[in-house]
């Protein structure tokens, strides 16, 4: 029996990979981090979603990471309406939790390990994203032979939508029937507003695009 853990936020593109997972998995289990973010609604989304489909949840507090680096997601005196704008010192927009996904992968596949579970599924994409190093392909790749190595296993760590732009992921979630669940429930915006959103932080935008570009798509078949 193929078992999956789904690295799940609650939001449009971990929500749209659980389903993804529950569609090719015969037993799913999500794991959320509390990471220290500003919003603590997005971890009882994720909870609400998870246990309404029927899907174990676990939360583990990593909120050490906030401590690690600055962050406009993290740091209550940081805004994130003009995000797209500011840069890090290093480039790297304002939103960048350092070692985020580093942290979530090595930790879930520990969780994994410990409930015979070899494959992890991720929600990182580097079509339509914010500029975060560890969203690229390359960096899944080398971190899952890493893992590998460390806990002397053979995970696969999964990425639905390495490749797909947002209105792509609109028309998965739209053919694995959770469109309305996507839109109506999840919690991507960087303020904190469910659904739609706020509009203005780049999280909102990129989803809106995504959004009005499969839409029209639709209207057209």
């Amino acid at each position: 029996m193929e078992k999956a853990l789904v690295i799940f936020s609650g939001g449009q593109d971990s929500t749209t990979c659980l389903f993804w997972a529950k569609q090719h998995f015969s037993e799913v289990r999500a794991l959320t981090f509390f990471y220290g973010q500003k919003h603590r609604l997005e971890v009882e989304r994720a909870h609400d979603i998870a246990t309404g489909a029927g899907i174990p949840f676990e939360l583990q507090d990593v909120s050490f990471i906030s401590r690690l680096g600055r962050s406009s997601l993290t740091d209550p005196a940081l805004p994130v309406d003009s995000a797209d704008e500011e840069k890090t010192a290093e480039g790297y927009p304002s939103t960048f939790v350092p070692g985020r996904n580093l942290f979530f992968l090595s930790a879930a596949a520990v969780y994994a390990r410990e409930h015979g579970i070899r494959n992890l599924v991720t929600g990182v994409s580097q079509t339509d994203f914010s500029g975060y190093p560890d969203c690229r392909d390359t960096f899944i790749r080398s971190l899952n032979v890493t893992l590998n190595l460390a806990l002397d296993e053979q995970f696969v760590i999964h990425t639905p939508l390495m490749w797909l732009d947002k209105a792509q992921t609109w028309e998965l979630a739209d053919r694995l029937g959770v469109f309305d669940l996507v839109r109506e429930k999840t919690l991507t915006c960087y303020n904190g507003i469910p659904g739609d959103g706020c509009g203005r932080c780049p999280a909102c935008k990129l989803r809106r695009k995504g959004l009005e570009k499969y839409l029209a798509q639709r209207g057209k078949a």
